[in-house]
């Protein structure tokens, strides 16, 4: 492949997260994230670490900056985090906090980077959760009174927005299987939680449009196509449970203004939805938007029965769908144990494009985590990533060739960083990182990269 390849006005960025590589988490006014408090439990994080020093991004931004500039990367999506903007989830901007992405911002605009701001990836400030959390509507309005903090203090020099990312893992990763922060599996409510996050969605797009009417403003998904093992009826519902707890769930909400009503039903929340979901949230939540972010890693498929306990893929995510179980089908896996099917990205893109034909689509996450090995001479070979990538970089140009209106894509991930409830035990990095010495070193992947985006 080539750039050439591609549209010219295809955006090609790259993409991070602030609790994954930020570190300083004690300095400059930042307050307690619920991943702080996560990652300090004993026996939550595979190497019992934190993210308190990550990639020291906070100190070495103008480095990596230049890192991503230098490789050719046209955006940069990242993420900004709340305890940093406001330490305990209310009150006044943070000064410091502002001064640090502002700071981000002007050296991507310098270097021709555009920036691409998340208003939430994850880092509720724990007062927040000390309060209900998600599973609070309260914390809807205070995400809007924050989103408009940060409109307010840095609309002038960030134009994209995404409001927030992969709801499904904040509520049911966080909620439900406990496998996330806040750590907690209180079952189907989970859902409310999801139902909260996509009112903060919805409240958050009013404030930046109020305060900036030329923002471009979307939010992003993580969709799966998902299949059934085999023909039976048990197997056909065990497919649309998923689907309607990975997709429908959010997809249909901001795009139709409805929740899925057989999902409600999976879930035993179907009175809990009519009393508290009104017809006003789902206004604000499907109010229209600019464009939909889509992050994809893999595909499901899916069987009736359960699966053991602990298993990869076991439906304790998945509250109302506890007969479900994961089955692979012999495709190869990255070190997360996915299954790699560039072909379930046409799937996903299209699933969007049924529902909002006319509406823009970013793949704003894509990437794979492998067993990087650094050679004698410094380098990593990571053949398996860049195959990765170049075959997910092909799918983006099938879905552009079918005149789907896919029209960017960002690679996760700049570098090597915290990956979540893996610790540092997961690379999905183009750059690597020693966490010893915080030396940045592309990988091949990387410079297939470059060299792409040169041709």
């Amino acid at each position: 492949m080539r750039r050439s390849d591609l549209p010219d006005g295809f955006v090609i960025g790259t993409a991070t997260a602030s609790y994954q590589i930020e570190g300083a988490t004690r300095e400059a006014g930042r307050g307690d994230s619920i991943w702080d408090t996560f990652a300090r439990s004993p026996g939550v994080i595979a190497d019992g670490s934190t993210g308190d020093v990550a990639d020291d991004h906070f100190h070495r931004s103008e480095e990596d900056v230049a890192l991503m500039a230098d490789l050719g990367f046209q955006a940069y999506r990242f993420s900004i985090a709340w305890p940093r903007i406001q330490a305990d989830g209310t009150g006044a901007p943070n000064p410091a906090g502002i001064d640090f992405y502002r700071r981000l911002a002007e050296s991507l605009l310098e270097r021709g980077v555009t920036p691409w701001a998340t208003l939430y990836h994850w880092d509720l400030p724990q007062a927040l959760e000390d309060r209900g959390g998600w599973l609070s509507r309260d914390t809807a309005l205070r995400f809007a009174d924050y989103s408009a903090h940060v409109a307010e203090q840095l609309g002038d020099v960030i134009t994209d927005w995404i409001t927030l990312n992969e709801p499904w893992c904040s509520s049911f990763l966080g909620y439900a299987s406990g496998h996330h922060a806040p750590g907690l599996s209180v079952g189907s409510a989970s859902a409310h939680a999801a139902h909260h996050l996509l009112l903060g969605h919805g409240l958050a797009l009013e404030a930046l449009r109020g305060l900036r009417p030329n923002a471009r403003v979307g939010t992003t998904l993580n969709l799966y196509a998902v299949e059934p093992a085999g023909d039976s009826e048990a197997d056909l519902d065990a497919a649309r449970r998923i689907d309607g707890l990975s997709n429908r769930l959010f997809l249909e909400p901001v795009l139709r203004g409805v929740y899925p009503a057989d999902v409600l039903d999976d879930l035993g929340e179907t009175d809990w939805f009519a009393e508290n979901a009104t017809d006003d949230d789902l206004r604000r939540i499907s109010a229209p938007i600019d464009f939909l972010g889509i992050n994809y890693y893999s595909r499901h498929t899916v069987a009736a029965g359960s699966a053991p306990a602990g298993a990869a893929g076991s439906a304790s995510a998945y509250p109302g769908s506890e007969h479900v179980r994961f089955v692979s089908t012999g495709a190869p896996v990255t070190r997360m144990g996915w299954e790699i099917h560039p072909d379930g990205m046409l799937d996903v893109i299209r699933m969007a494009h049924a529902l909002a034909p006319e509406l823009p689509l970013f793949i704003t996450e894509n990437g794979a985590a492998f067993d990087d090995h650094v050679e004698a001479d410094g380098g990593i070979d990571d053949a398996e990533r860049t195959e990765y990538l170049r075959s997910h970089f092909a799918a983006a140009r099938e879905a552009v060739d079918a005149n789907l209106p896919l029209r960017g894509f960002f690679v996760w991930s700049l570098m090597d960083n915290w990956e979540w409830a893996w610790g540092y035990s997961r690379r999905f990095g183009i750059v690597h990182v020693d966490y010893e010495t915080q030396k940045r070193t592309p990988k091949r992947s990387a410079h297939w990269i470059a060299e792409f985006l040169r041709a």
